[in-house]
């Protein structure tokens, strides 16, 4: 049995102590709603915060509010579980993706959003890391995926980062001067090694949705449930017939979730027809350059991208048309 290092736990009782808390640790503390991605990670021995900062106590962030407008607002420690509950909504699709009901239980949006980027050669014991050689992640000189380059590629592992991503959702990040706000597109950064904008003592509470009218997510993995995503797609729809704005959104084979530019513009003012639903899913696949880090062969991952697009874009279509 791998066992957990030994650690020191805080619940604050509201936001302002956990603030003040984090400024006075530093580095060594780390954040906890959960615990499904944190916790494996540190019997792993991947990371070993000395204090861990629990948000379970803190009124107002397990909020969730889905307004008449169509926008909404998700507190960080919402469960996926809850967000599950309600499929007709692009959250709740991807949330329902997630692990398994155990996992949903525990896990939070907030977590989930915030979660360590994964790669085949990072995600073991320490004993194997060692063993094969540490990789820029892990302290090491060298990317295992690619010894040439001086990048970490280790690929975004969250199913609702993508779909935050394509429904223009705003983070709304609480730190000690202030509440600041975020683009989800600008949350993430393009570096497996510190894949994410929040700086070290703030904490993510909320998320805040505007209006769309059509979003989807499909995601690929090899089994049915529990594994994390090998490939996801989150597209959000504005407009009726034609499309009159588009955002298309890939999961799982980069640092971070990466928009389809060439594949939205194609979208936008013509109709979802076979032929362009076609055209998004081929353009969609360019931009997709998945290396040997997860689950599966990279060509295989990349096939996938234009053939789980386009299926996500037929999914809409016939939604529309219902």
């Amino acid at each position: 049995m791998i066992r957990l290092p030994e650690f020191r736990l805080v619940e604050p009782a509201s936001l302002e102590e956990a603030l003040g808390v984090l400024a006075d640790a530093g580095p060594r503390a780390a954040v906890v709603a959960g615990g499904t991605g944190l916790f494996p990670n540190m019997k792993r021995r991947t990371t070993a915060p000395e204090l861990i900062v629990s948000l379970g106590r803190i009124p107002g962030l397990a909020t969730l509010e889905r307004r008449p407008d169509g926008s909404a607002w998700i507190g960080s420690s919402v469960t996926l579980e809850l967000l599950a509950r309600d499929r007709s909504w692009v959250p709740g699709q991807a949330a329902a993706e997630v692990g398994s009901p155990q996992i949903r239980a525990m896990a939070t949006l907030g977590g989930n959003l915030c979660v360590e980027t994964r790669c085949n050669f990072y995600d073991m014991t320490e004993e194997w890391r060692e063993a094969v050689g540490w990789c820029l992640k892990a302290g090491g000189d060298t990317c295992q995926v690619a010894p040439k380059g001086d990048k970490c590629w280790a690929v975004v592992s969250s199913d609702l980062a993508p779909v935050m991503v394509a429904l223009e959702a705003v983070f709304h990040v609480a730190a000690p001067a202030g509440t600041r706000e975020v683009a989800a597109g600008d949350f993430y950064a393009d570096d497996g090694l510190r894949h994410i904008t929040l700086q070290s003592g703030e904490i993510l509470i909320g998320v805040e949705i505007p209006p769309v009218h059509r979003a989807g997510y499909r995601k690929v993995r090899r089994r049915g449930a529990i594994d994390f995503p090998i490939l996801g797609v989150a597209a959000a729809l504005h407009g009726t017939a034609p499309v009159a704005r588009a955002r298309i959104v890939l999961g799982a084979v980069s640092p971070r979730p990466m928009r389809a530019l060439a594949a939205e513009k194609a979208l936008e003012g013509r109709e979802l027809t076979p032929e362009a639903i076609t055209e998004a899913g081929e353009l969609t696949a360019k931009i997709a350059r998945p290396l040997d880090n997860t689950d599966l062969t990279p060509r295989y991952r990349r096939r996938m991208v234009a053939v789980t697009t386009s299926r996500l874009l037929a999914d809409l279509a016939d939604a529309n048309a219902s």
